[in-house]
């Protein structure tokens, strides 16, 4: 008998929490419709948005139909779930642009040939609304005292500016988003982070009201460290799925790099290896985890950016380390000889190479001596390169896992 999709995304350790548990259980013994929200602040998808990625994959797999839903309606609001502060309002044009780019990145992780999954935009139902019809038809379903309880709420109202009531909305369009696609596409089910379980309660709530059909959600544990911090922060920011915006390299190499303690959870949640497998490469110990490392981060590369990516990384970074060839595969800025005479710092090539944020960040690893050409330490602030220097090229070093080569054009 085929293992229930349920005991698989437990096993593997993505379940958080779910409404209605019995009743999933069979609901999900026949092939479902269900979505995942995608909030389209960026031009790309982060690593915080892979655990749904991969969650939504296990249910395609096992014969369940996953929609995509770009949020280019409710990113008009913004999102107060984990937020200090109101976001950015962003225009029409830059949310628009946004959702065509992760359109793109999806393909890449869901089969949607033949409607086998679909992405769909929020913005389509949600901008046209009208604002009376909308708080008569939804708004009259909610409790405020109920609504004030939701953590994401509670949060915000203890910070100095509060809670805006445009964002107080944020909820009735999330669940709003659930009754639409429900009506549209039979989806019964929303999926997504633990961050999200009050709006989707309110989601599944609504449905069950408005329609009295069943309707469920269900919550993935977020991408955290074994000390609870938020895994997919590097030095130069968010780890991107874009790899304009993290190359293959360097995301490969935070892979590679995590701690010991949270190698075996990664294997589980980031790849699709069999558990068997994923149990066998946990428990190795001491320099033979490092092999485990090395399958871990050529497996999520090779989903991200594809296997041959996935391969040169592999290769650049046993080059690096002195256990390869060739560097050819290795990050590299190519620079020609006015670009070199109008800014040759090497605090500029830290920036330009993705090694540090910003030049004064550049500045700060120089001086604590974290910065060098090879083995040749750095010391000097304003340090430049000149054009002798690469003739052939140089590797460019920021601690003991940052690199880069730099050559002429």
């Amino acid at each position: 008998m085929m293992e229930h999709i349920l005991d698989i995304l437990k096993e593997r350790g993505f379940i958080a929490q779910m409404t209605f548990e019995d009743e999933l259980y069979e609901q999900l013994k026949n092939p479902t419709t269900f979505y995942v929200g995608f909030d389209p602040t960026a031009d790309s998808l982060h690593i915080g948005h892979y655990i749904p990625i991969m969650a939504m994959a296990h249910m395609q797999r096992a014969g369940h139909k996953p929609i995509a839903l770009m949020g280019g309606g409710t990113a008009m609001i913004g999102d107060p779930s984990g937020k200090t502060d109101m976001r950015k309002i962003m225009t029409v044009e830059t949310i628009d642009h946004n959702v065509e780019c992760i359109k793109r990145q999806m393909s890449h992780f869901l089969d949607f040939d033949d409607g086998k999954a679909l992405i769909v935009n929020n913005g389509d139902w949600l901008r046209p609304l009208n604002f009376i019809d909308f708080m008569r038809e939804i708004g009259s379903l909610f409790s405020v005292n109920r609504m004030l309880t939701a953590e994401c709420y509670k949060a915000r109202m203890a910070t100095e500016n509060g809670l805006s009531f445009l964002e107080f909305t944020y909820m009735l369009m999330q669940s709003y988003d659930f009754l639409e696609l429900f009506r549209r596409y039979g989806c019964r089910l929303e999926m997504g982070g633990n961050d999200q379980w009050s709006n989707m309660l309110g989601g599944a709530d609504l449905v069950r009201k408005k329609e009295n059909e069943k309707a469920f959600a269900c919550t993935f544990q977020l991408l955290l460290t074994h000390d609870g911090r938020k895994m997919g922060k590097t030095e130069a920011g968010a780890l991107w799925l874009d790899p304009e915006k993290t190359s293959p390299y360097h995301f490969y190499q935070y892979w590679r790099n995590i701690d010991d303690k949270d190698v075996e959870k990664c294997l589980a949640l980031l790849t699709f290896l069999p558990m068997d497998e994923v149990h066998r490469l946990g428990a190795l110990k001491d320099a033979e985890l490092n092999e485990a490392k090395k399958v871990l981060a050529f497996e999520v590369t090779k989903l991200v950016h594809g296997e041959e990516e996935a391969t040169k990384a592999a290769e650049a970074s046993a080059s690096v380390f002195g256990r390869g060839t060739s560097a050819e595969n290795m990050p590299t800025i190519e620079l020609s000889v006015t670009e070199l005479e109008q800014d040759a710092r090497i605090s500029t090539m830290l920036v330009r190479s993705g090694l540090c944020k910003s030049q004064s960040d550049a500045r700060k690893q120089i001086e604590q001596n974290a910065v060098s050409i090879y083995d040749q330490k750095i010391t000097d602030t304003s340090a430049t390169l000149s054009i002798d220097q690469l003739k052939d090229s140089i590797l460019l070093k920021k601690g003991k896992k940052g690199f880069c080569r730099i050559i002429l054009k």
